[in-house]
This record gives C-alpha cells, sequence and structure tokens, in this order.
C-alpha cells in the first residue's frame, strides 16, 4: 500500500525556478528510500513538499491518503504530528537537557508525564542514548546530538520518517552509526525512511531503493541502487 503519492508535480519559485518538473513517484509502506542529486537537483524542494514546508505550484502530494498540497495552513500540524523529521542542523533546544528535549514533542500534544516518561525512555533507548538523558545539547558530540534527533523524531511512533541531509555534518563513521540507527528502525517497526543525502558511501553500502534528481526530473528509480553512476553529482 502506497504511503506516499507524488502526481504531475511541479514546483516553481517565484524567481521563476522550476525546482520540480512533472515528478510522479509512489513509495510503500515500510520502505527505506534515498533521495539523491546534484544540488539543485529538486531533493531538498521535494522534502519539503512532503512535510508541507514548500507547496507544490501543480499536481497532487499525498501522504498517508492527505493531500498536502491542499492542506490548510492551519491543519499542517495535524500531518506533522503524524510525521518524524531530521534535518542537518540538529534544531536541538540548548537550555533543556536530552530528556527534556525528547519529551517536548510529547509535551506540545498535551500527554500526561506518565504517558511521557516510557515513551522518552523507550526512543532514546533505541538510539543508544540513555544513559545521556541528563545531559544538555553542548555536551554532546555531533553524533549523539543527531541520536537526539532521530530520538525526538521517532518518539510517537511516527509511520514516516523525513530525514534531510542528516549526515551531512558528521564525519563517514558516525555517519555510518547514524543509517544503522535508521535502519534498524525501519526493519524493527517498519517505520518508511525517506533520506535525502550527498553520502555515495553510504547509499552505495545500505543498497536501498535509490531516487536520483536531475534538474528536478526522475532520472531514475532504482530498488537496489548506487550512486556509483553518478560520482559527478
Amino acid at each position: 500500500m502506497n504511503l506516499i503519492e507524488v502526481v504531475n508535480c511541479y514546483k516553481t519559485y517565484n524567481n521563476g525556478v522550476t525546482a520540480v518538473a512533472d515528478l510522479n513517484l509512489e513509495i510503500e509502506k515500510g520502505e527505506f528510500v534515498f533521495v539523491i542529486g546534484a544540488s539543485g537537483s529538486g531533493k531538498s524542494t521535494l522534502i519539503k513538499m512532503l512535510y508541507r514546508e514548500e507547496r507544490p505550484s501543480k499536481g497532487k502530494v499525498i501522504v498517508g491518503g492527505i493531500n498536502v498540497a491542499k492542506l490548510r495552513n492551519s491543519k499542517v500540524y495535524k500531518l506533522r504530528r503524524k510525521l518524524g523529521i531530521v534535518f542537518q542542523d540538529f534544531k536541538l533546544l540548548p537550555k533543556l537537557t536530552v530528556y527534556e528535549n525528547v519529551a517536548f514533542a510529547l509535551e506540545s500534544l498535551g500527554m500526561k508525564e506518565t504517558e511521557i516518561r516510557p515513551k522518552v525512555l523507550k526512543a532514546l533507548d533505541s538510539v543508544g542514548l540513555k544513559e545521556k538523558i541528563r545531559s544538555f545539547p553542548n555536551q554532546l558530540s555531533g553524533g549523539e546530538q543527531q541520536r537526539v534527533c532521530i530520538a525526538r523524531a521517532i518518539v510517537n511512533d511516527p509511520k514516516l520518517l523525513i530525514c534531510d541531509e542528516p549526515t551531512g555534518n558528521l564525519d563517514p563513521k558516525i555517519s555510518k552509526e547514524i543509517v544503522d540507527i535508521l535502519d534498524k528502525i525501519n526493519k524493527k517497526s517498519g517505520t518508511t525512511i525517506i533520506m535525502a543525502t550527498h553520502d555515495k558511501e553510504i547509499v552505495n553500502k545500505m543498497k536501498k531503493r535509490v531516487i536520483l534528481l536531475e534538474n528536478g526530473v526522475l532520472a531514475e528509480d532504482n530498488m537496489k541502487g548506487s550512486y556509483k553512476a553518478h560520482e559527478s553529482n
């Protein structure tokens, strides 16, 4: 069953640049998909349309049965409650502990502490950070901060986890650890994962579905793809 459908989708910005052109895409529940391509290929625009940071100029973007292209701004929060989003630059709250950063996502939903605590501890355990619950972001390495972000993204058991260059600021060894964590989440919970990345090594090693965008157009879609043919990107 498709969790995501992108149908005849275009995105043209106010400056006249067309970032996505006639894009058609289907992603099933439980898939792990890499979105690759050179800078300016449309990767970030596609990712942002999935969580409705951007709205397509034309066409449909359907996530979990919702056509997010037609979603009112006042309803976007309802969509995002069903998603987990991991960014390149962490976006942790510096004055909150690891535990508090992850719990914040649930507190904003009005959950009680008795519900929140077991969910937070489970999420932190799944990323190997249960012993760091009292630490602050500035006491963590970059890799540990990204693990906190993943824990925060999965704490409410989303059906879809969207990762926008999550290893962009990390060295190769730590990047591999982060993607291994995402792979484990995908396999254990069946969470659909879409990851935009420039990381050729990881894409080549993981042998997942690879979607290649070139100038906003779907250039390739391989079930066990690699970046090898596109080293120049």
